[in-house]
């Protein structure tokens, strides 16, 4: 009986030498690949000490941009998911292999998975070529986007919803949407309602940086006081951005805290 269990013990102890010399490997790699230089880093402190001082002390006589850019980020991010999650719901339901045939579902996955593909800042230059310049384009790439992350979420959530409600419910003589209403809506109800929220967390940062590329929302501000070398203004905006991002994430953590 000492014999297996040392050959078992050996083959554990090469799997986990393997995957310490393969990580050390990946780190060297990336290390070299990206040119990481640490004496580069503490030589460029300075240099970010002096970019800081710049943004001191905030402009505070901005504050009727400020909340007019907040309100709209918070618009573009809102309205985005509410889009993207409606959008997700009909395509989780079909991307659902346990509510829908292969060739309905497989399709689907392929299609989300393609979606979650694309850059949301590429979908941004996108729609902004197309429907111009404002918080439009912005709601547009966010109710894409977040289509492609939220479809797989609710379809996982759904294929993970138990068969006997449903199988109950279909023998009864129900039909496909009574049973999704009845049996199994209930069952993934507080893992959709998770879901948003943290997606719509992740949306208000993402709109933050479509500002960038002119579609709304703080992040315009941003990109434009800084190309006008107006750091203190940029420092008021990062300040709120912060304060937002805090405050969201709270209230994101009690609603899906009450949800458990």
């Amino acid at each position: 009986m000492t014999a297996p269990v040392d050959q078992t013990s050996r083959w554990a102890g090469a799997i986990r030498l393997g995957t310490v010399l393969i990580a050390v490997v990946l780190i060297a790699w990336a290390w070299h690949g990206t040119e990481f230089d640490t004496v580069r880093l503490i030589a460029g402190i300075p240099r970010m000490a002096e970019f800081l001082a710049r943004m001191v002390p905030p402009d505070m006589g901005i504050a009727n941009i400020v909340v007019l850019s907040t309100i709209e980020t918070v618009q573009i991010a809102f309205l985005g998911t509410v889009l993207g999650a409606v959008a997700s719901l009909v395509l989780g339901l079909m991307a659902a292999a346990n509510l829908t045939p292969p060739w309905v579902h497989q399709p689907v996955k392929w299609l989300l998975g393609i979606v979650r593909g694309i850059p949301v800042i590429l979908l941004a230059l996108l729609f902004v070529s197309s429907v111009g310049l404002g918080p439009f384009p912005g709601v547009l790439a966010v109710a894409v986007h977040s289509t492609g992350m939220l479809g797989k979420f609710y379809a996982e959530a759904f294929e993970g919803a138990q068969r006997g409600p449903m199988d109950a419910l279909a023998t009864a003589g129900a039909h496909r949407w009574q049973v999704v209403r009845f049996a199994a809506l209930p069952q993934v109800g507080p893992d959709i309602a998770r879901d948003t929220l943290f997606r719509f967390e992740m949306n208000l940062r993402e709109s933050l940086v479509l500002g960038l590329v002119g579609a709304g929302g703080i992040g315009f501000y941003i990109q434009l006081y800084t190309r006008s070398f107006h750091y203190d203004k940029v420092a008021t905006l990062t300040l709120v951005v912060l304060v937002l991002v805090i405050a969201i994430e709270q209230l994101s953590f009690f609603v899906r805290r009450r949800l458990s």
